[in-house]
């Protein structure tokens, strides 16, 4: 098997040169860009399996090209910009994850190795997805931990559905309020907060470690 590419947009030549050593030694075949045009040249010629975006472009806002960039590779947010509200409106627009500057380089190819999954998972289009001992068969709407069956309710399968078919990305809560309760419920975060903890009680002492908690900024599945 090829190994994977993946494509790093930043416009410092410093930053790149440190990821590129990182990715390299880790297997990866590495391109690189430095403004939004090169990086767009670069998804249509290199076609990446995976993009590193930071978002202080100097020709254009690195968020303007995720919705560009959707779909069309797992694509991670590296950015200095550390507020929870950039954060949100990268997830929103569709990024996989969020990476702060500085980042710690074995936790940089642990998001990556994840994203990199969840790509081939949406490709496979998983019907059974299984984190620890749960299973989630999504075929049939069913729930299992172990042998055992666990019943949710409408609102508590929903929202671990919506996870599990993004299995270590984070969802935002406007994401997972939507896919639940629909536009009108945008805000009403406090409508997930007791769904996760019904959920995690339900799927027994892994509850915590299964349904992570992004703070102020949405919900994860392992990972």
């Amino acid at each position: 098997m090829s190994a994977a590419t993946i494509l790093v947009v930043d416009d410092e030549a410093a930053i790149r040169r440190l990821v590129r050593g990182t990715l390299t030694r880790a297997g990866y075949d590495v391109v690189e860009a430095d403004t939004a045009r090169a990086a767009l040249s670069s998804m249509t010629i290199d076609k990446p399996d995976l993009v590193l975006l930071d978002l202080g472009l100097p020709d254009r806002d690195g968020l303007e090209l995720i919705p560009l960039i959707k779909g069309k590779a797992a694509l991670i947010v590296v950015s200095a910009r550390d507020q929870t509200g950039e954060k949100v409106a990268a997830l929103d627009l569709g990024a996989d994850d969020f990476v702060t500057k500085p980042f710690d380089s074995d936790e940089l190819l642990a998001r990556i190795r994840t994203g990199l999954r969840h790509r081939l998972a949406s490709e496979a289009e998983a019907e059974v997805v299984t984190v620890g001992p749960i299973t989630i068969d999504l075929a049939l709407r069913r729930v299992r931990r172990g042998e055992e069956e666990v019943r949710l309710t409408p609102k508590e399968y929903v929202f671990l559905a919506e996870l599990a078919k993004h299995p270590g990305r984070v969802l935002t809560h406007r994401q997972l309020l939507r896919a639940g309760w629909g536009p009108a419920h945008d805000d009403d975060v406090e409508y997930l907060r007791v769904v996760v903890r019904s959920l995690r009680q339900k799927l027994g002492p892994e509850g915590m470690t299964l349904i992570r908690s992004e703070l102020g900024v949405g919900y994860r599945l392992g990972g």
